[in-house]
C-alpha cells in the first residue's frame, strides 16, 4: 500500500471484502459489457435488420461479446480514455479491441445512462442484499441474547433515572424491535428495484424507433427483455435520460434508519458499561488508554455510533441531488453519487459488522446489575408494601403519607451521607406498617417487580423473530472480522 496519498478509512478501517468489492471499479465494467450483451441479445431478438434487410446483429458476434464479458483490457480502456476524456466511449473501444467482428454492435442505440445507471441499480441491490444478510445476523445474535437473559431483572430507566424494573432481555427487544423494523423497509426497497431500460438521451426511445423503423410496438419491448436478461422484473416505464434520482435518496433512507438503530443501541451499551452491568468484548491484549491502562472504553460502541452520524448525514446528499435535477437531466448529481451512494454503504457494511461483533462478545455483570436493584427496590416496593400493611388494618392516607417521608430520609441516607438505603429499616420500624424487616424484605424478590417481561421477550422472539430466522436460515452463522 502506498503511503504518500490519501485512503478511505471506510475501506482499509471499517467496510468487508465484499462490500468494497460490489462497488469496484472490477464489478462496474464486467456489469457493463452483461448489459451491453443483454442489448445485443435483445436486438437480435427483436429482429433488427440492417440497410439491406440482413440481420444486423448474428450470433456470432453475441458469442465474442460474452467470451470477452470477464477478461477487461483495462490498460486500453485508460489509454483510450485519456485521449477522449470519456469513461463509457473508452470501454466500448476497449471491449471492440477484443471482439473486432461485433466492435460495430456494441453500445448501439443506447447512451451512457444505458451502462451507468442501469449498473448503479443493480450495484445498489447487490449491496441492499449484503446489508440484509448481515442484518438479520445481528438480529439473529440480538435474540440469542434476549432469550439468554430474559429472567434477567435489572432497572429500566426512563430520563436515565431508576424507573419500574425490566429484565435484560426485554430490553434487548427493544433495539431488536427497531432492526425489525429497518429489514420491512429493506426488504421493500430490493423489492421496488426497477432497471432503467435502455430509453435514449431524454427517455423517449428515439434512437431505438429510428433503429426499428418506426416500429413502435417492437420498440416497447426492448425494456422488458433487458429487464428479464438482468434478474429484474421490470423497468421504469418513464424516464429522462436517468432514472429518478429519487430512488438513491430512498435507498440511503433505509441505510440511515439502519444507522439510527445501531446507533441507539450503541448508547445504550456505552451507558450499561459505564454502569459496569454490561461490557462490550475487551480482547486480551487490547488497550483502551495509552494513558490510563486501567481503563476498558467501549471503543466498537464508540465507532458505530461514529460511523452512523455519518451514514445518517449521508442521506441527506442525494435528496439535495434529487430536488434540484433540472428537467431530463444534468450533471452535478455525478460526483456526488460517485462518493455519497458507495460510502453509505460502506459504512453501513461496518456499522453492521461492528453491532455482530459487539453483541456476540456482550459480558453480563448480574451481580452488579442486582447489586444496583437492590440499592433502588425499597422504592419500588413501597407500593407493595402499602398494599400489604393496609390489607392489615392500616389507613391508605396515613401510609402513604408516612412512606413518602422515609423516602425523603432514605434518599438523603444514599445522596447527601452515602450510606445505604435504609427505608426498609424505617418502614419496619414504624408500629403503623404491622410488618417486620423479614416480611418486608420477602416481598423484596426482583422478579416480583418485572411484570410481563419474561414472557413478552419470549413472545417476542416466537412470534416476531423466530420465523424471519427460520426462512433465512441459508444466511445465518456470519462472523465478523474488525480490523481495529
Amino acid at each position: 500500500m502506498s503511503n504518500d496519498k490519501y485512503v478511505s478509512p471506510l475501506s482499509e478501517r471499517y467496510a468487508s471484502k465484499e462490500m468494497q468489492y460490489i462497488f469496484s471499479p472490477d464489478m462496474k465494467f464486467k456489469t457493463w459489457r452483461k448489459l451491453w450483451i443483454a442489448l445485443a441479445e435483445t436486438e437480435q431478438e427483436l429482429g433488427l435488420k440492417d440497410a439491406e434487410g440482413n440481420p444486423r446483429i448474428t450470433a456470432e458476434q453475441i458469442d465474442q461479446l460474452k467470451a470477452h464479458a470477464e477478461d477487461i483490457n483495462y490498460d486500453v480502456a485508460k489509454a483510450r480514455e485519456k485521449e477522449v476524456r470519456h469513461d463509457v466511449m473508452s470501454h466500448v473501444y476497449a471491449y471492440g479491441v477484443q471482439c473486432p467482428d461485433a466492435a460495430g454492435i456494441i453500445h448501439l442505440g443506447a447512451t451512457s445512462c444505458y451502462v451507468g445507471d442501469n449498473t448503479d441499480v443493480i450495484i445498489m441491490r447487490e449491496a441492499l442484499k449484503l446489508v440484509r444478510k448481515k442484518l438479520i445476523n445481528v438480529i439473529s445474535k440480538l435474540a440469542e441474547f434476549a432469550m439468554k437473559y430474559k429472567d434477567l431483572p435489572t432497572l429500566a430507566f426512563t430520563h436515565f433515572q431508576p424507573a419500574q424494573p425490566t429484565t435484560v432481555g426485554k430490553r434487548a427487544t427493544l433495539w431488536l424491535q427497531e432492526l425489525l423494523l429497518d429489514l420491512s423497509d429493506i426488504d421493500y426497497q430490493i423489492s421496488q428495484q426497477k432497471l432503467l431500460g435502455s430509453k435514449g438521451t431524454t427517455g423517449t426511445q428515439a434512437s431505438f424507433l429510428e433503429l426499428f423503423n418506426g416500429d413502435h410496438e417492437t420498440v416497447k419491448k426492448i425494456d422488458g427483455k433487458i429487464a428479464e436478461k438482468m434478474g429484474f422484473d421490470a423497468c421504469y416505464p418513464v424516464s429522462g435520460q436517468t432514472y429518478s434520482r429519487k430512488v438513491d435518496a430512498r435507498v440511503l433512507n433505509v441505510l440511515s434508519g439502519i444507522a439510527m438503530s445501531a446507533h441507539k443501541f450503541s448508547n445504550d451499551i456505552r451507558l450499561l458499561q459505564h454502569l459496569k452491568e454490561i461490557e462490550e468484548p475487551f480482547e486480551k491484549n487490547q488497550i483502551g488508554s495509552s494513558a490510563m491502562a486501567y481503563k476498558r472504553n467501549p471503543m466498537r460502541s464508540e465507532r458505530i455510533a461514529s460511523l452512523a452520524d455519518y451514514v445518517m448525514t449521508d442521506a441527506l446528499n442525494p435528496a439535495i441531488v434529487a430536488s434540484t435535477q433540472w428537467f431530463e437531466r444534468t450533471l452535478d448529481d455525478s460526483a456526488n453519487k460517485r462518493l455519497s451512494v458507495p460510502e453509505g454503504f460502506l459504512a453501513i457494511d461496518g456499522i453492521l459488522d461492528l453491532y455482530l461483533n459487539v453483541v456476540d462478545g456482550l459480558v453480563v455483570y448480574d451481580k452488579v446489575i442486582e447489586q444496583h436493584f437492590m440499592k433502588e427496590i425499597p422504592f419500588m416496593a413501597t407500593e407493595n408494601i402499602m398494599m400489604d400493611a393496609v390489607k392489615k388494618g392500616g389507613n391508605r392516607q396515613e401510609l402513604h403519607e408516612k412512606i413518602r417521608t422515609y423516602s425523603m430520609q432514605a434518599g438523603e441516607q444514599v445522596k447527601v451521607h452515602g450510606r445505604e438505603n435504609n427505608l426498609v429499616e424505617l418502614i419496619a420500624a414504624d408500629p403503623a406498617f404491622s410488618m417486620s424487616e423479614e416480611e418486608i424484605r420477602a416481598l423484596l424478590k426482583p422478579i416480583n417487580f418485572v411484570g410481563r417481561a419474561p414472557q413478552q421477550t419470549e413472545e417476542f422472539i416466537g412470534e416476531c423473530v423466530q420465523p424471519i430466522l427460520d426462512a433465512n436460515k441459508d444466511i445465518l452463522g456470519a462472523v465478523a472480522e474488525i480490523n481495529v
